[in-house]
């Protein structure tokens, strides 16, 4: 798919928005884990410490002590990053867990309200920091109220290994939902634009000649382009049907003049004014040839366009039989070797007639063999008509062809026939070659753009 492709940019559009939509979700979602986890935490510390000051008890001589240790063995395990602290701000005895082995929690100077838990950053063993819990606890013993302070604290490395870890699995995670979206935006894609396949389809019937509108359920908002469509086929049918008509009518009222022409060229031959009566007849044919090749022209605008599919054997087949009914075609020996299932993208009608002109100048020239081959070279027919005649001079040969070239003026004709020809061919996407055979002869090779050949069928060259 090129840049240019509708499905390539509506897939891309798709793909980044779901990439953009999962990278944004990703990072909300990862900001509410990190906000989850630090609750999750910081209510564990809240815990802890009100376990603390559950336990903690003042002896008869005034010392603090814990009646018995927190539950969770990381307190026990030296440097473990779950740490708990205790101090006695009247005697200046700290009480801490085994975690945190010969440190201590520099708690800030400024102390909470009696109740009031405090969140600190603050250093730890080892270069870490840690997240701090803190309350200050009044504890009453006869003499004044002792103030406590008991602060429970978690490495903040735990915090980051726990969201680096659910990263890695949330990106993998979005990264498979990001597959599954991108493959049902392909999908989506695909069923979106199948109309226009169809819209494609159908105009390609109407190229090959097999619809002359397009046809189908489209969807409404496809439905006016297909109308826009059909109206301008309809115009394009309705102008062409006009062109031809005007065409038709210039050359019925030109044949009443010429005719008159071509009398006053006889009646001046007989007067013995052979010279004028000559001038007179050459721009007869010449005005005759004009008008044949334009009225071709004509009935060529616009309907090799339309992309017919014609069976060529058939077409072969009529003229042959038709010319064999000549006196000039039935002297002659006709070989030919067609495939029945060879179709050429050519409307019948111009097919008899370039088909028509090669085979009378194969007639015409021939002195008893005709043969006519045909092939499939690729994606196209190719067609070669041989006769066993004098052929052609090679300097004349770029000439054949031309509009009024007539190599032998002594044969009947206006030297338009291979002209027209390849016309024809030309505005079919064709071409037209002229070569002598080794052996004697004219062979000229029609080539024509194939039309709806059998999947998988192979030349029969």
């Amino acid at each position: 798919m090129s840049g240019q492709s509708l499905r390539l940019r509506l897939l891309l559009a798709q793909a980044a928005s779901v990439v953009v939509a999962l990278v944004l979700a990703g990072i909300g979602l990862t900001v509410l884990f990190e906000r989850h986890l630090e609750r999750r935490v910081d209510a564990e510390l809240a815990t802890y410490v009100r376990q603390l000051a559950a336990h903690l008890v003042i002896n008869a001589d005034g010392a603090l002590t814990l009646e018995a240790p927190l539950a969770d063995p990381r307190f026990a395990v030296p440097l473990s990053g779950l740490y708990w602290q205790i101090e006695d701000q009247k005697t200046g005895t700290v009480l801490r867990s085994r975690s945190l082995w010969d440190d201590v929690l520099p708690l800030p100077v400024d102390e909470p309200e009696p109740g009031q838990a405090h969140r600190h950053p603050l250093p730890g063993p080892g270069n870490t920091v840690l997240l701090v819990h803190e309350r200050l606890v009044l504890l009453d013993k006869g003499a004044g109220d002792r103030r406590i302070r008991i602060a429970a604290a978690v490495d903040r490395a735990t915090l980051d290994d726990a969201r680096a870890d659910y990263v890695r699995q949330l990106a993998t995670a979005l990264a498979g939902l990001a597959l599954v979206l991108v493959a049902a935006a392909a999908v989506q894609v695909w069923y979106g634009l199948r109309p226009f396949e169809a819209v494609r389809r159908a105009v390609t019937a109407v190229r090959e000649g097999r619809a002359k509108r397009l046809a189908g359920r489209f969807p409404y908002e496809i439905r006016p382009l297909v109308q826009e469509v059909d109206a301008l086929l309809e115009a394009q049918e309705q102008s062409l049907a006009q062109a031809r008509q005007r065409a038709a009518d210039l050359a019925h009222g030109l044949k009443t003049p010429l005719t008159v022409l071509g009398s006053e060229a006889r009646r001046l031959a007989a007067k013995g004014e052979t010279g004028v009566a000559a001038e007179l007849d050459r721009l007869a044919r010449d005005m005759r040839r004009h008008i044949d090749r334009e009225l071709a022209r004509t009935r060529l605008a616009g309907a090799a366009g339309r992309g017919q599919a014609t069976a060529l054997a058939p077409a072969i087949d009529r003229l042959v039989e038709t010319l064999r009914r000549t006196p000039i075609g039935a002297a002659r020996d006709w070989q030919l070797d067609v495939p029945g299932h060879l179709r050429v993208a050519i409307e019948a009608d111009d097919l008899s007639e370039l088909l028509g002109n090669l085979l009378d100048n194969a007639a015409k020239w021939a002195r008893s063999d005709i043969s006519v081959e045909a092939g499939l070279d690729a994606v196209d027919v190719r067609l070669t008509i041989a006769d066993d005649g004098p052929g052609v001079a090679a300097a004349e040969l770029d000439q054949l062809g031309t509009r009024g070239h007539r190599l032998d003026t002594t044969r009947p004709g206006h030297g338009i026939g291979l002209a027209i020809a390849r016309d024809i061919a030309s505005a079919y996407g064709g071409s037209i070659a002229f070569a002598n055979r080794q052996d004697g002869g004219l062979a000229v090779t029609l080539t024509l753009p194939a039309a709806q050949l059998p999947t998988g069928q192979a030349s029969t060259r």
